[in-house]
């Protein structure tokens, strides 16, 4: 008695682009002819460089984080938390003077006591409004201003204690890698935020 030979059952070929069902003419085959087997080589290849072109950007941004400095992790917290900070204070006009949040200028984030006075505060909300940027830049934060307009905002006690406060403290780089990460997670979750009352709005 003769048994016939099992046939093997049809597979779908792993080209993307084709996808058509073939029988397998030998163990392991995945494709169904030679031209769909050289794009599937082309694209593991593919994917094979930009596998390594990732881990090389990976080990370039972990040596360059070595090599910052800890002034240039506070840069980058400061820009972080001044982002926030304007968001924040989107709906406000400037601290300084009397230009509405409509105001189509430059809106910058202002310290009341500033970063070379008092590095100890430099990242405290209540030291960062948002400000115009005609009282920021070229009127050095315009305190004659800013200081009944932060009395305004956040009481009289709490300026008063920004301004008597004399303590000495350094950021190191932990804190300040801490900062911008929580920062930028608070700054894209108002964003997100400002964004949905905005579609609200014009809906």
């Amino acid at each position: 008695m003769v048994i016939a030979a099992k046939q093997p059952k049809p597979k779908t070929c792993k080209n993307p682009a084709c996808r058509a069902s073939f029988i397998p003419q030998r163990l392991g085959q995945a494709v169904c002819n030679y031209t769909c087997g050289l794009a599937i080589k082309d694209v593991n290849q593919d994917k094979a460089r930009k596998s390594l072109a990732q881990v090389e950007r990976r080990e370039i941004k972990v040596r360059k984080e070595k090599l910052k400095s800890r002034a240039e992790y506070a840069k980058e917290a400061q820009a972080v938390i001044n982002r926030y900070v304007r968001l924040r204070d989107a709906h406000l006009g400037c601290i300084s003077c009397s230009k509405p949040a409509t105001w189509g200028g430059q809106w910058h984030c202002s310290h009341f006591r500033s970063v070379g006075a008092a590095p100890h505060i430099r990242f405290n909300l209540w030291n960062m409004n948002k400000s115009c940027s005609q009282c920021n830049s070229h009127l050095s934060g315009n305190l004659a201003g800013y200081r009944p307009g932060l009395i305004e905002k956040i009481g009289q006690e709490r300026v008063d204690w920004l301004e008597c406060n004399q303590a000495i403290a350094r950021h190191d780089i932990p804190c300040l890698k801490r900062l911008k990460a929580v920062f930028t997670k608070k700054a894209k979750r108002l964003e997100r935020r400002t964004e949905g009352a905005i579609s609200w709005a014009v809906m």
